[in-house]
């Protein structure tokens, strides 16, 4: 990130240890009422011996594993054990009306815009007209922003906004923050050739009123969505994009935050740009 879903499932494996125990069983004295065997107690040098080789063979160990360089890829097409590792490579070279541009020409370049343009589509920014169109121009190839302008302004009806709380252009009550992100949890290729890719993106989502006097409170929501890239004008551009549910996890048991507690954070905490 330099910015899940994915928004699935995870499972929580052994982090920072081997995962390994010592169990000491209880002594079977022949007299259970007889007196307590004591145990000697090993001398503390000899505790402190035994830990510093424990160290020193961790370090060694450590000191002599590969660098993460790439596994060849299998022939069952299933992810490598780094093909999920981020690169570390910045993301693009700048950013236009917000919106970021200037992405490589390669697989990474392709995954990250697609993370990005996600970001960008999925905020408030597109409920409102003058910035949808911005958007739409900036991340769709031309001639599918021509086309899409019209019916995306007729799906963002007055009555449309009015289901979620919003006057006709686009903006929250008095008091009230509407909140509407999209936060990438990964990406994977469908297909690459330098002409068009086929990236999904798997996130999370924020949307609902935040709001003393709000009836539609900020939810959360995980989907995968897909876009289909086109290699247009030095730059990646959006042709066609379809989105589906999940995966999605097992809900956390974390306490629901105050509306103001989301007002603040929203307001607060600023986004990324996402790099693969």
């Amino acid at each position: 990130m330099s910015n899940d879903d994915q928004y699935g499932g995870a499972g929580y494996g052994e982090v920072g240890g081997t995962g390994q125990t010592r169990t000491r069983l209880p002594d079977t004295p022949a007299d259970p009422y007889g007196p307590t065997r004591r145990t000697s107690r090993a001398p503390r040098s000899l505790v402190t011996v035994v830990g510093v080789v424990v160290l020193l063979i961790a370090a060694i160990a450590f000191a002599n594993q590969a660098p993460d360089t790439p596994d060849a890829k299998p022939s069952d097409d299933t992810p490598s054990a780094t093909s999920t590792s981020p690169t570390g490579t910045d993301p693009v070279t700048g950013k236009t009306a917000g919106i970021p541009k200037g992405f490589a020409h390669d697989e990474q370049g392709a995954q990250s815009a697609a993370a990005n343009y996600a970001v960008a589509l999925g905020s408030d920014g597109m409920f409102k007209k003058a910035t949808r169109h911005a958007l739409v121009d900036g991340i769709y190839a031309p001639d599918v922003a021509s086309r899409m302008k019209a019916p995306q302004d007729a799906a963002y009806s007055p009555a449309f906004l009015a289901q979620l709380g919003l006057d006709a252009n686009g903006n929250a009550p008095q008091g009230s923050t509407f909140v509407t992100r999209t936060v990438p949890i990964g990406t994977r290729v469908e297909s690459f050739t330098p002409a068009a890719a086929k990236v999904s993106v798997w996130y999370t989502g924020l949307i609902g009123m935040s709001g003393a006097k709000s009836t539609d409170p900020v939810k959360t929501l995980w989907k995968t969505w897909t876009f289909e890239l086109s290699w247009i004008g030095e730059d990646w551009k959006v042709v066609d994009d379809t989105q589906q549910d999940g995966p999605a996890p097992v809900p956390g048991d974390v306490p629901v935050s105050t509306s103001d507690d989301m007002s603040k954070a929203i307001k607060e905490f600023g986004g990324f740009t996402y790099a693969r």
